[in-house]
């Protein structure tokens, strides 16, 4: 896809309970999910917003998947250009390859860390046919069931900024300052702000991407959250522009945000 460099182009929940998790994102973001393909080596299924886009893909973990130590989290997907290049630069600077780079019909993609153990993909992307100049919508700074904000809580704020900053373009030219917690450093690319990095506090969350989705009420949310058998941890509380945040776990343990309106 022609979106650029750096940017998220996917999201993908890796699931213990894909069955399950589809249950809950359904109630709660309102997300239908295609099947399946037949015969697959894995079950991934497409997620699918009300506008007909695709919003990323749930894959179901295999036992030999969490024996190897996957577990229920969500994960970015980040364009690069070519992935061998990015593997071994990142490799260079201190990331970790978990998975080395497999080829699909739609890319090429492997799975790394950051050298403080924070987790993503990076992507090659083919264009779907006949649409050469095609671009992922997967985020959407105001759209509703796509992912509006990515945020990173790092071990090293310092490291990560510098990190990001040399592989995938971020720019981070503003920070709001958050007292003892330090800064709340805003991701900028490509004419957009992403989401922001802070520095991480409690040593025993891991490291991990954390994406918010839109919602049209935070407090509809919230309480679908609660039915559908997920923690609101925190929220709703209002964040800088008026939109109010909601930040939670699905009932399989990954961690995630809604945003929007506060609503009723």
């Amino acid at each position: 896809m022609t979106s650029p460099v750096g940017s998220f182009v996917w999201y993908e929940l890796m699931s213990e309970d894909a069955d399950a998790a589809q249950r809950f994102y359904g109630e709660v973001i309102g997300w239908t999910f295609g099947a399946g393909e037949a015969g697959a080596p894995v079950d991934y299924r497409h997620i699918v917003r009300n506008d007909g886009a695709g919003a990323g893909g749930v894959l179901q973990l295999t036992p030999d998947m969490i024996a190897h130590g996957a577990h229920t989290t969500w994960m970015p997907y980040l364009h690069v250009a070519d992935v061998d290049v990015a593997v071994t630069a990142i490799e260079a600077d201190g990331g970790r390859v978990l998975m080395p780079r497999m080829d699909i019909d739609v890319g090429s993609f492997a799975m790394l860390t950051d050298p403080f153990g924070t987790p993503f993909y990076v992507m090659k992307p083919v264009p779907p046919a006949g649409q050469p100049d095609a671009q992922s919508t997967a985020f959407l700074a105001d759209g509703l069931q796509a992912v509006r904000w990515n945020e990173l809580a790092s071990p090293d704020l310092a490291g990560a900024k510098a990190f990001y900053s040399k592989h995938f373009g971020f720019e981070f030219n503003n920070a709001m300052p958050m007292g003892p917690l330090g800064d709340y450093c805003f991701i900028e690319h490509g004419g957009q702000t992403l989401g922001a990095i802070m520095q991480r506090h409690d040593e025993t969350r891991p490291p991990l991407w954390m994406m918010y989705f839109g919602v049209p009420s935070a407090t509809a949310a919230k309480a679908a959250i609660e039915a559908a058998g997920g923690t609101a941890l925190n929220g709703p509380h209002e964040v800088p522009g008026g939109d109010w945040v909601v930040q939670a776990r699905d009932p399989q343990g990954a961690m995630f945000g809604v945003v929007g309106p506060k609503g009723e």
